[in-house]
C-alpha cells in the first residue's frame, strides 16, 4: 500500500461552489512518500457543480461554450505541478528515451517539461506500480482541471478579472522560464500554479463543448488532439484565463508543457 506521511488541513471558503459531498473536508492533503525524502502532496477536492467555459461577454474566448458540469465524486488533485525531482524519483535521471528527465532547464523543484501526453501516462504507470496504488494515479479530466482552478470563482481568473506579474508566471512577468512550484499564492482549494508556469496535460481528447449540462464528462472516445490547460510562462493574459483550453497531439513534446496528477480518494 502507498505510504501516507501525514494529513494537513487548509482552511478556506468557496462562495460560488455548489458542493455536493458535505462530509469531504475542504483542503485535506494526503502526503505520499516516494523514497529518499521525495513526497507527493495531493489535495482533496469536493464533488460539486460549476459553470464550465466562459460567458459570451468574456473577451478572447474561443470554443468555450458555457455549460453546467456536475462532478459526482470527490477527487485528489496534485497540490503542485509534477516536479523534476518527483519525475526522476520514478523515471530515473538518464535521457528521456531511457526514462530520464527531459527538461531543458534543470532544477529539482522546477516543473518537469518536455513531456508528451504519452510520457505522462508512462510516468503514471510506473508511479502506480511503485506506490502499489492499483491504478489510482491518473491525469485529471479537463472538467476537473477547470473546476479545481476556479475553486468556486466565476471570474476570468481564480483571483479576479485581471492579473498582474505578482500573480503568476506568464509573459508579462518577464521571467521567460519555469519557476519553482509554489512560488505564487495558492487558490482557495490550496492548489498552486493553475495559471501560468507550465501548460498541463489533461486526460481528455479535445472536442467542442456540449450545449447542455453534463455529468462527470471524460471527453470523446477518440480524436486527434489531447487537451492542455493553464497557460504557461510565455502565455499572454487571455491564455492564462480559467476557461482557456488548447490542444496538441499526444506525442508532442514541448518546453512549455508539463502536468499534474489526479487520484481517486
Amino acid at each position: 500500500m502507498k505510504k501516507i506521511l501525514g494529513i494537513a488541513m487548509v482552511l478556506g471558503l468557496v462562495g460560488a461552489l455548489s458542493v455536493m459531498a458535505q462530509d469531504v473536508k475542504l483542503g485535506k492533503v494526503e502526503v505520499i512518500e516516494l523514497g529518499k525524502d521525495v513526497k507527493l502532496e495531493m489535495v482533496l477536492i469536493p464533488a460539486g457543480k460549476f459553470k464550465m467555459g466562459s460567458p459570451a461577454s468574456e473577451k478572447h474566448r474561443f470554443k468555450e461554450t458555457q455549460h453546467e458540469v456536475t462532478l459526482t465524486k470527490p477527487f485528489y488533485m496534485g497540490k503542485y505541478e509534477v516536479t523534476q525531482e518527483r519525475w526522476e524519483s520514478v523515471m530515473g535521471t538518464g535521457f528521456l528515451w531511457f526514462g530520464g528527465n527531459p527538461s531543458t532547464i534543470k532544477g529539482p523543484e522546477l516543473p518537469v517539461t518536455g513531456v508528451s501526453w504519452n510520457d505522462c501516462k508512462e510516468f503514471i504507470k510506473k508511479l502506480n506500480a511503485k506506490t502499489e496504488t492499483d491504478g489510482g494515479y491518473r491525469l485529471p479530466t479537463e472538467a476537473e482541471c477547470e473546476y479545481a482552478c476556479r475553486a468556486g470563482t466565476m471570474t476570468v481568473y481564480s483571483f479576479g478579472d485581471k492579473i498582474m506579474p505578482k500573480d503568476l508566471n506568464y509573459n508579462n512577468a518577464k521571467i521567460g522560464k519555469p519557476v519553482a512550484v509554489g512560488s505564487y499564492k495558492p487558490n482557495t482549494f490550496g492548489l498552486y500554479d493553475l495559471h501560468g508556469n507550465v501548460s498541463e496535460w489533461c486526460e481528455d481528447w479535445y472536442e467542442d463543448y456540449p450545449a447542455g449540462g453534463v455529468t462527470d464528462p471524460k471527453g470523446p472516445a477518440k480524436e486527434v488532439y489531447r487537451v492542455l490547460r493553464g497557460g504557461s510562462f510565455i502565455c499572454n493574459d487571455p491564455s492564462a484565463r480559467s476557461a482557456f483550453r488548447f490542444s496538441s497531439k499526444p506525442t508532442q513534446r514541448s518546453y512549455i508543457n508539463g502536468f499534474r496528477l489526479a487520484m481517486a480518494p
